[in-house]
């Protein structure tokens, strides 16, 4: 199988960039926490509808808090019972999730392949489900924020995953067309925002909720992590 030239990347974040359950768990707990008004019973319940089993500390492939945004997962709560109004929990949910950014653990290698990849010469961006201001906040605490050239959130009126805005978005910004770009992401979610935008290459990730039995069918190349992308677009430019 041979690839069109590679010219930019857009990563998720979530699961991609940094370690999904590792970075989410704690603060999925006491954000339910607060919500259920520190009713236990009411906080599992809440993490369940999101997809979190708090026994396990395992977020689900393809639940609310694996590929929503959190203006999903507020409407979620609200259904379950939460009685704050709907615009107070948003406000309040982004506050703690851009929060917990200056907390979240990197995946291994994650300056070294970023900067890589720039150093080539190819445009990075980020396209997540969290909000812009989080996504500014991680990758200024990783210090990759100059690495970046677009960064869009649920939040940037762009629409959500897994329609394409994000992803035509930066190829509008980057003046790069689409089937130049590689979308790199650990879920359903990213690789149908990869189709929908008609990327010109799907690149699927373990290091978030996806299974490779999930997401191979579905990608172009299914990587152990990012760490493995330089290498993997170094093979298939070879045989374009």
């Amino acid at each position: 199988m041979t690839f069109p030239e590679i010219r930019a990347v857009l990563f998720d974040k979530d699961g991609t960039l940094l370690d999904f359950d590792k970075s989410w768990a704690p603060v999925n707990r006491s954000t339910a926490s607060w919500a259920a008004g520190g009713d236990a019973a009411f906080a599992d319940r809440l993490m369940a509808v999101a997809g979190f089993d708090p026994m396990s500390e395992k977020t689900r492939s393809g639940s609310l808090y694996a590929a929503g945004n959190t203006a999903e997962i507020a409407e979620a709560w609200r259904a379950a019972g939460v009685r704050l109004p709907l615009p107070e929990l948003v406000a309040e949910l982004d506050r703690r999730f851009t929060e917990n950014a200056t907390r979240a653990v990197a995946v291994p290698r994650l300056a070294e392949t970023v900067g890589g990849l720039s150093r080539r010469g190819l445009l990075l961006g980020i396209a997540s489900s969290d909000s812009k201001g989080a996504i500014a906040r991680f990758v200024a605490t990783v210090g990759l924020s100059d690495r970046f050239a677009f960064l869009a959130g649920y939040d940037s009126g762009y629409g959500y995953k897994p329609g394409p805005g994000m992803l035509t978005a930066f190829s509008e910004k980057t003046g790069i067309p689409a089937s130049q770009i590689a979308m790199v992401g650990d879920n359903l979610h990213d690789l149908e925002m990869a189709r929908a935008g008609h990327a010109g290459l799907r690149v699927a990730v373990l290091t978030g909720t996806g299974t490779r039995e999930e997401l191979a069918p579905h990608a172009d190349l299914c990587l152990a992590s990012i760490a493995d992308l330089p290498e993997a677009l170094d093979v298939h430019h070879a045989s374009a």
